[in-house]
């Protein structure tokens, strides 16, 4: 009831679980019908929404996960260590992001852990705005990705430059495909490599990716070489794309091939040869991969016709990208800096 300008709220039993400026919060939503405990004893009420205890979910934290706490938590934490990027709650090791777009639908704070936020990418924020990047630009989890001619943190910031845009990406793309290799940005017809202060990845239009030596395990040419412009040069006695075989091998051939045999009894998948107990796949078809040749690198999402994005190793289908990059393709950049 309103009172002189206040509202009273009805607290009739004395618990006091109506409450607010307006009565607009009500704890009683939280009491689970069965236990008649207040988010079932495993979590706490704010304002009729139960905050839910690890290894608990659920409207009223009903639920129990099948996985252990630090197996939940390990699985909501953020590239930078944080439980959802502390923009969501983590249920049984998955984020609900605390999703701001009253529509419900891809809201401003979207990803696995809940680490794009595209408020950041709005000069001002309002939620029902589409203002982004000042209009010049592409809002990319949460930066800005600016329009040729554009730079600043939200793109506000105009770039003179003789040359025009067509000009620009023309001396940009050399003999590449794509300009800046894919691997930078294009700005008045001068490549910028990213990641930025990554010195793996140089060269006029960032067509040397380091990187590309290096394994699953951060190992440049298997220990065996060196990298030149993303290719292995092999020590005597070694060879393969990481230097990764030894030319002389001390098992037998029957004990190779042994080593070499798929789960079906096949020589590594029908699909390469067998040297020293490991498959070397067919160079012809070069999407094959994996310890059998069991592997098909196509499946690995792309994103501007490169696969993983030239961010990440394709690993039997599966993308692993290289630290600051995330994403099912390694497309969204992470890390302090933004070219």
């Amino acid at each position: 009831t309103c009172h002189c300008g206040r509202c009273k709220c009805d607290n009739s039993d004395g618990n006091g679980l109506v409450y607010g400026k307006f009565c607009e919060c009500d704890d009683r939503e939280c009491i689970d019908d069965e236990t008649e405990e207040i988010c079932g004893g495993h979590g706490k009420c704010y304002c009729g929404n139960c905050y839910c205890e690890a290894g608990w979910h659920g409207d009223k934290c009903e639920f129990q996960c099948d996985i252990t706490p630090w197996e939940s938590k390990r699985g909501c934490a953020s590239p930078d260590g944080k439980i959802c990027s502390n923009r969501g709650t983590c249920v049984c090791g998955e984020c609900s992001c605390h999703d701001v777009d009253p529509t419900g639908d891809w809201g401003d704070i979207h990803g696995d852990t809940c680490e794009c936020d595209e408020r950041d990418c709005r000069p001002v924020y309002d939620r029902y705005s589409d203002d982004f990047c000042s209009g010049h630009g592409q809002c990319n989890c949460g930066r800005c990705d600016c329009k040729a001619g554009w730079y600043g943190k939200k793109c506000e910031h105009p770039r003179s430059c003789p040359l025009s845009a067509e000009e620009s990406l023309k001396k940009c793309q050399g003999s590449s495909n794509l300009p800046c290799s894919g691997r930078g940005k294009c700005e008045c017809g001068k490549c910028t490599c990213y990641p930025p202060g990554d010195r793996r990845v140089y060269g006029k239009m960032c067509e040397c990716d380091d990187r590309r030596c290096e394994d699953l395990d951060g190992v440049v040419c298997g220990g065996h070489g060196a990298c030149s412009c993303g290719r292995c040069v092999c020590e005597r006695g070694w060879f393969g794309k990481l230097c990764q075989h030894p030319r002389k091998c001390n098992m037998t051939e029957e004990q190779s091939k042994s080593l070499c045999e798929s789960a079906d009894g096949i020589l590594c998948s029908g699909k390469g040869s067998c040297h020293c107990g490991k498959c070397i796949c067919s160079a012809e078809e070069w999407y094959i991969s994996g310890e059998f040749c069991d592997c098909d690198d196509r499946d690995c999402d792309k994103h501007d016709g490169l696969i993983c994005t030239g961010n990440g190793i394709c690993s039997c289908g599966n993308c692993e990208c290289w630290d600051g990059w995330n994403g099912n393709a390694c497309e969204i950049w992470l890390g302090t800096e933004y070219p």
